[in-house]
């Protein structure tokens, strides 16, 4: 079993910053990609941010300059440093990682159960 464990998310006014953590634990031989997303009210669930094993990072156009993601392979933990934050920034915030257990040595696809971020203007 893997489980990924969302927190840091809240409510914070516009321009303001969060710190959101995703931390795996389970039968983990390794990982590689991890990942954000984020869900709003009637919008499909998008790519925020990736992050692979080699630390090389994607984001989506709309959080480039505001958002960082980071990695602590000894920690299990994938943290989002969201600085900037906007209105439009408020949705539902998914970790996402790609997992290899020690029972199926296979890497499968992981969520978490998301944390909630609210931006007031």
């Amino acid at each position: 079993q893997v489980h990924l464990v969302e927190s840091g998310g809240g409510l914070v006014q516009a321009g303001g910053s969060l710190r959101l953590s995703c931390v795996i634990s389970g039968s983990i031989f390794s990982f590689s990609m991890m990942a954000w997303y984020r869900q709003a009210p009637g919008k499909q669930r998008e790519l925020v941010a990736g992050i692979t094993s080699s630390t090389i990072t994607t984001y989506a156009d709309s959080v480039k300059g505001r958002f960082t993601l980071s990695r602590d392979n000894a920690k299990n933990t994938v943290y989002l440093q969201m600085n900037s934050l906007k209105p439009e920034d408020t949705a539902v915030y998914y970790c996402n990682a790609h997992v290899m257990t020690t029972a199926t040595m296979t890497y499968q696809n992981y969520w978490g159960r998301g944390t909630q971020v609210t931006v007031s203007s």
